[in-house]
């Protein structure tokens, strides 16, 4: 990345002016492009150190710089002791030439170096369909993890759930209500029960399968198969949603697993050892506010049962102990007060300060026409994941669940979910991947057959072509700083600028034809280096999708707009040409 490259020669040219001691080189873009590409202060921070004017230093630094080695054509001081560095020719050309070789694998780095980590996401209890909260976090969690493995990290995803518990019990009474409503007795449903329709059709299901062999039974026997049915078909259907999704696991881990084990019994003893548990008004309390907690857990109520906060501190001891010494977890906001005391327990047992990671997220309000949409026919409460998909398309929900920050309030607005226009920013970006396909169809020329080495690059020097090939280069900077940062939304934000400077540089050459990719007032040349370009930026906006789990269509209808622009992709090609 040019930021490295920079900052190792900075750095090199500090040592020679004698600076010994390690300097953080920060290097930020300015604000006003023209001011260059990159610039740093470090020459006021070394001011002190050096004992001269902050402008002295910069400029015998400036100097020092070996411009070839970092990737930059010039290196001008400004204001007190400023520096702006411009990239030069060569590295821009040796970059382009660099994502067209690398393809599929561009962006990608080693940071991670293939050590493994945990994250788990989703985790829903088996008692209901996925709602639009599990979209959004299915959809974040799977980016997450796709911006680690990007980033050289090996990487296993997880879904937790609750096999049993009291949610489970409501779930069981809910069926087994409906069910003798269903074989036409008459009983109360229970007013804490589930009241989706789809509760009726787990009983129908019951019904179809065992006939009234359960009227009127209200046995332990029962209510442990009808728990078992219940859960099992949900499980499914969770599954299919999220497998309709695109998202995948590698481990479904129940929660029942730890007490049949014996870990939750192990994790008592084990905490019990460590001198922090005691006995009060007949539970069992650990001394979480040791460790940063507002006040003490209770472990094991006076009832004898463990609280969530046990087996929680059991699984992750249990992911610790698999080799799993980086852990992440993507959950609603609701789960804020879960992280001190879930570190707290862990730490009590020696396992390192923050872990594991959480990523929480707030919740979504799903809007059409200005108004809330509320209530799922078949879910009774709540609007579903699948619903919402079937809807919109994976890809616009995957989006839309992804391109605001997780700890900021999402607002999924249908009617701009359906829009086929730029104004739907997804669309927006994969019809750019697509315009971009009907220039090679266009030029009947295979993209994947491109020699770039072979293309006299230096011809790609309008403004227009320089900033793209500039922006395209910061494609591994945002993977990077991306996965260290759990940050999705960013790279939805640097998509729709790629998109953005696509369309204007495309549209340059319909105003001048001596800008278009091809056509009869562009030499052989000049064709071959814009369709070099062209290839780059279609591997950008398809790595960049690829890696939110949304498609790279090279063919798409377009809407027309209100002013009438543009009806159809024909219109594009035309414009290439």
């Amino acid at each position: 990345m040019a930021v490295e490259k920079l900052q190792a020669q900075i750095e090199r040219a500090l040592r020679e002016m004698g600076v010994q001691d390690p300097v953080t080189v920060a290097l930020e873009r300015p604000r006003n492009p023209e001011h260059g590409d990159w610039a740093t202060n470090v020459a006021l921070t070394l001011a002190k150190p050096l004992r001269k004017a902050p402008r002295q230093i910069a400029e015998e630094l400036a100097e020092r710089i070996d411009r070839a080695a970092a990737g930059i054509r010039s290196a001008e001081v400004a204001g007190p002791g400023f520096i702006n560095f411009r990239l030069s020719t060569d590295y821009l050309r040796d970059g382009l030439v660099r994502i067209v070789r690398e393809g599929e694998r561009y962006g990608r780095n080693e940071s991670g170096a293939g050590k493994p980590v945990n994250v788990e996401f989703v985790s829903a209890n088996p008692t209901g369909p996925l709602h639009i909260g599990h979209g959004r976090q299915a959809a974040l969690g799977d980016a997450v993890a796709e911006l680690l493995a990007w980033a050289g990290w090996a990487v296993h995803r997880e879904y937790y759930y609750n096999d049993a518990g009291e949610q489970i019990n409501r779930l069981t009474r809910s069926v087994w209500a409906r069910y003798q409503q269903a074989v036409g007795r008459e009983v109360t449903f229970p007013d804490d029960g589930y009241h989706g329709e789809y509760v009726r059709e787990i009983a129908q299901a019951l019904v179809a399968e065992h006939g009234d062999r359960f009227a009127g039974d209200e046995s332990a026997e029962t209510l442990d198969a009808m728990r078992v049915f219940a859960v099992a078909r949900l499980r499914a259907e969770q599954n299919r949603d999220l497998d309709g999704f695109r998202v995948r696991f590698d481990t479904y881990f129940l929660e029942s697993s730890l007490y049949g084990s014996g870990a939750v019994e192990d994790t008592i003893r084990r905490l019990r050892e460590t001198g922090h548990v005691y006995e009060k008004d007949g539970a069992v309390w650990l001394r979480t506010t040791e460790f940063g907690d507002d006040k003490d857990r209770v472990m094991v109520k006076s009832t004898g049962f463990p609280t969530y906060f046990l087996p929680d501190v059991a699984y992750h001891v249990n992911k610790w102990e698999r080799g799993f010494h980086r852990a992440i977890n993507v959950q609603g906001s609701d789960h804020h007060g879960t992280v001190a005391r879930v570190r707290a327990g862990l730490q009590a047992l020696g396992l390192p300060q923050g872990y594991p990671e959480y990523e929480l997220h707030q919740m979504v309000l799903v809007m059409r026409g200005g108004q809330e949409v509320k209530f799922s026919k078949r879910a009774g409460d709540y609007v579903t994941m699948r619903e919402l998909y079937d809807e919109v398309g994976v890809d616009v929900a995957r989006y839309f669940f992804l391109m605001r920050r997780a700890e900021a309030q999402l607002t999924f607005d249908l009617d701009l979910a359906l829009d086929q226009s730029d104004k739907n920013p997804v669309y927006k970006i994969q019809y750019a991947h697509a315009r971009l396909s009907s220039i090679f169809r266009r030029a009947e020329v295979d993209p994947a057959t491109l020699d770039a080495m072979s293309a006299d690059l230096d011809l790609l020097s309008h403004e227009s072509e320089t900033d793209l090939v500039k922006l395209l280069l910061r494609f591994p900077e945002e993977i990077a700083i991306s996965a260290e940062a759990h940050t999705p939304h960013a790279i939805c934000a640097y998509l729709e600028e790629v998109a953005g400077a696509v369309n204007s540089w495309y549209h340059a050459g319909n105003r001048d034809a001596s800008l278009r990719v091809i056509g009869d007032a562009v030499s052989p040349e000049q064709s071959r280096a814009r369709l070099v370009l062209s290839r780059a930026v279609q591997t950008v906006l398809r790595n960049g999708l690829a890696l939110l789990g949304i498609s790279a269509p090279e063919r798409m209808a377009r809407a027309e707009t209100a002013d009438g622009a543009e009806s159809a992709e024909n219109a594009d090609e035309g414009a290439a040409a």
